[in-house]
């Protein structure tokens, strides 16, 4: 049987059910608990059942006609096995005030036809079995308006999954509590109250046994069915708000992964829908600060989301690691593309894990070149111990791990102006000055020399201890300099 057929069948026979029940609350109340004015009860009961027997096929074939006709919009997406319309869901979330108000229809019709009928014997008769059908009316369909809820439940989650549809008819949740209030204590209430009127004004047709009987009888509907129905209409509220606090727990502890299933239309389904767009969106945040960082590093990232992008720059005393592979041109030209691309994958693979381990961060990557900083944006304790381990570190690993390419590194330190250069609609962060050049221009020295690294060796002053891994050449004048620079190259060991 289809999930549309099992829909259908379990809500017609519910509401069937709760039908015949208000209808056999109906004659109860009538014939042993509501003080009527006098007569031959016999007589008006079966009189009444007659009456009933002739109106309920009707209201059967009229209920469920119209419940067909209510239910049909809805059929249509879940057997077409699609995603609903605007218009469609709109509709499913209304199906429970649709069938509230076909109910209290149904059993207005109903009120207005006992109340003619026995009013043919009794004003007072015809008064008082109306207000007996009406009170068990109300009592039905606000039982039908929760049943319905509670049955398409499970349609509106999957209907609501894709999104919630425009201009929606927000029901609130005191809706939904008034119902359960009317169902459980206010239709109990209001028949204390009327049984109370009749008896002030006609003392001498009500006897203190029927009086008790009936206080007794409409007290304990009060207490019982009362508590039972707010206990529903709390869990329907409490259930969901205890799964969105729980997805707000996970998301606490940065599972942005969580999601709350969307239960109704109502303030707490909206408040579902808030949540699952403000998860969507950090989900979002979260992935364009993740590319943002890996553009531009975690460091210059992390200092634009929390002081702002301004664009010029400041004096910062900074160190460089510039790297550059030799030979890329004929590399290029004798491998396919495809292999070239992975080659050099893997080559910087080994420099952004290299610089990164040693506080660094990648300002830019040049084709077959790359270009690290320390010292900006963010201040890097024990500069040149750090990068001059980068440096020697990443010589060794490069010939261990991508022999097939060979990369001159060059080191620099001094001061730079780093910021963020361009335009207000595109700009970089961006290390420009001596300490750059120079970097690259030892890089173009390092390709010369046995393991392809070299470092100003001025760098080696300020860290004894990483300087004994180091030997010092002798002084050369780098391209575009006049002044000789001292220059220093790993030990091979």
């Amino acid at each position: 049987m289809s999930v549309v057929w099992k829909m259908r069948l379990s809500m017609f026979c519910l509401l069937l059910l709760i039908n015949l029940l208000g209808a056999a609350m109906v004659f109860s109340l009538a014939a042993f608990v509501v003080p009527l004015p006098a007569g031959d009860n016999a007589i008006n009961v079966m009189r009444n059942l007659v009456l009933l027997a002739f109106l309920m096929p009707v209201f059967v074939v009229v209920g469920v006609g119209k419940g067909w006709v209510i239910l049909q919009p809805t059929g249509r997406w879940l057997r077409e096995q699609r995603k609903p319309t605007h218009d469609e869901q709109r509709w499913l979330l209304a199906t429970p005030r649709r069938m509230f108000l076909m109910h209290a229809s149904l059993w207005m019709v109903g009120v207005l036809s006992f109340g003619l009928f026995n009013s043919r014997r009794s004003w007072e008769l015809g008064w008082a079995i109306a207000l007996i059908v009406f009170l068990a009316g109300l009592t039905t369909a606000s039982v039908a308006y929760l049943v319905s809820e509670r049955i398409l439940r499970p349609l509106a989650r999957r209907a609501l999954r894709h999104g919630v549809p425009d201009r929606l008819r927000v029901r609130s949740v005191a809706m939904r509590t008034m119902f359960a209030w009317v169902l459980g204590t206010g239709v109990a209430v209001l028949g204390i109250m009327i049984v109370g009127l009749r008896t002030l004004t006609d003392q001498d047709r009500t006897s203190v046994p029927e009086l008790a009987i009936t206080m007794l009888v409409l007290g304990a509907l009060a207490f019982g069915i009362g508590g039972f129905t707010t206990y529903l209409a709390a869990r329907a509220s409490s259930d969901p708000v205890r799964a969105l606090r729980q997805a707000l727990a996970r998301v606490g502890r940065g599972d942005l992964d969580a999601e709350v299933q969307i239960y109704d239309g109502t303030e707490i389904g909206m408040l579902q829908v808030g949540f699952n767009e403000m998860v969507a969106g950090l989900r979002e945040r979260e992935r364009m600060q993740d590319l943002f960082g890996r553009h531009v590093g975690a460091d210059v990232a992390r200092a634009a989301l929390e002081g702002g992008v301004h664009l010029g720059g400041e004096a910062r005393e900074v160190a460089v690691l510039f790297v550059d592979i030799i030979g890329s041109t004929a590399i290029a030209a004798q491998r396919p593309p495809e292999e070239v691309v992975a080659l050099l994958n893997r080559f910087f693979d080994v420099v952004i894990d290299v610089v990164h381990e040693h506080d660094g961060w990648i300002n830019k990557f040049q084709g077959d070149a790359a270009l690290a900083v320390w010292g900006a944006p963010m201040e890097v304790s024990d500069m040149a111990a750090q990068v001059l381990r980068a440096a020697r570190t990443l010589g060794g690993r490069l010939h261990r791990e991508v022999p097939e390419l060979a990369a001159g590194i060059g080191v620099s330190y001094g001061t730079a102006v780093a910021g963020n250069v361009g335009a207000s609609e595109r700009y970089e962060y961006t290390v420009i000055g001596d300490p750059v050049n120079e970097a690259a221009r030892l890089t173009e020295l390092a390709k010369d020399v046995p393991g392809h690294v070299v470092a100003e060796a001025g760098l080696l002053e300020a860290c004894a201890e990483e300087g004994a891994y180091w030997t010092e050449l002798d002084p050369v004048v780098v391209r575009g300099r006049t002044e000789p620079t001292r220059v220093a190259t790993p030990l091979r060991t």
